[in-house]
């Protein structure tokens, strides 16, 4: 004879997973800081279906968040500090910067507006070529910093991408420093590369996958 306590036990078990898988299939909606499309789009494709990303375009904010520290770490807590006062949302910011060796460093923080306020992407490339000229350390960086707020209190996750500074530019792909910045593990600049190819390497994919794994666990039903 059957235990009835047992098949109503069996029951609830199987509705509680059935909600919880449901719960967790649902993407965690979160506002990116930035309104920089092509970054926009990076993301989306480093996280897939885990988050649903939402740009400040899209959540209505029409405003430019000035960068004004002298750290990664300190202009993507500016950042995502100032949408998480306007919004009161879960929100994350990210700050990258490209750290040549040879330069010190250079660009870093102002790789966005290294040549000018213009924020040219050709000017700052060639900037970086003159600059380095003939010289045969090479050797570059790519580092992006990922802050998160999550239930007010803030996160931090970096992401690297070792790499070599080309002579001159290769690719059409991409933004930024891509036609000239070559990947440990590869020949090819990341402007030669598909999205998918970019991101086995991607310094923001590696911040990314932290944030997804961080908030995978905190947003799972107790």
């Amino acid at each position: 004879m059957s235990d009835p306590g047992y098949t109503i036990n069996a029951a609830y078990t199987h509705a509680k997973t059935s909600f919880v898988k449901k719960a967790l299939s649902t993407p965690v909606r979160i506002v990116f800081a930035t309104n920089n499309e092509h970054k926009v789009k990076e993301i989306r494709t480093a996280v897939g279906e885990n988050l649903k990303i939402v740009s400040l375009r899209e959540a209505g904010i029409d405003i430019d968040i000035p960068e004004p520290w002298d750290t990664l770490e300190a202009n993507a807590t500016e950042k995502s500090s100032t949408i998480h006062r306007l919004t009161g949302d879960n929100c994350f910011s990210e700050d990258t910067g490209m750290e040549v060796a040879a330069l010190n460093g250079e660009p870093g923080v102002h790789s966005a507006r290294y040549a000018g306020e213009d924020r040219s992407r050709n000017a700052n490339i060639d900037k970086v070529l003159r600059k380095l000229g003939d010289n045969p350390d090479r050797s570059a960086r790519f580092r992006t910093v990922i802050s998160l707020i999550w239930q007010g209190k803030e996160h931090l996750f970096e992401g690297i991408c070792e790499g070599h500074i080309r002579r001159e530019s290769a690719g059409a792909t991409g933004f930024g420093y891509d036609p000239i910045f070559v990947p440990v593990g590869d020949t090819r600049s990341f402007a030669e590369m598909s999205a998918e190819e970019k991101n086995r390497y991607s310094h923001r994919r590696k911040a990314a996958d932290q944030l997804v794994a961080f908030l995978r666990k905190a947003s799972q039903p107790e």
